[in-house]
């Protein structure tokens, strides 16, 4: 059974930083493309970051420069560094897979960047 766990997510300052953790489970992790997507209130889910088995990464031009993704294959876990916050990065962010024809999502870490 695939399982993702995230955590990390906080109240945080504008121009602050969190880094947020996904611990995936039922999965041949190194071999697996792994995303961060976030939906904000009212808004469609949307991909932030996205890091394949070999290290190759992309990222949404809204984070692009701030935001690094990264995995550590012995740990089974994907990271989201998010550098320079903005209250436009406030939203659910999730952790994803997709294998065997299906989206695996994890349940969600709240990220709000509020003064």
């Amino acid at each position: 059974q695939v399982q993702l766990v995230e955590s990390g997510g906080d109240l945080v300052q504008p121009g602050g930083s969190l880094r947020l953790s996904c611990v995936a489970s039922g999965i041949i992790f190194r071999f697996a493309t792994m995303g961060w997507y976030r939906q904000a209130p009212g808004k469609q889910r949307q991909l932030v970051a996205r890091i394949t088995s070999g290290d190759n990464t992309n990222y949404a031009d809204s984070v692009k420069g701030r935001f690094t993704i990264s995995r550590d294959n012995a740990k089974n876990t994907v990271y989201l560094q998010m550098n320079g916050l903005k209250p436009e990065d406030t939203a659910v962010y999730y952790c994803n897979t997709y294998l065997n024809f299906h989206n695996y999502w994890g349940q969600g870490t709240q990220v709000t960047v509020s003064s």
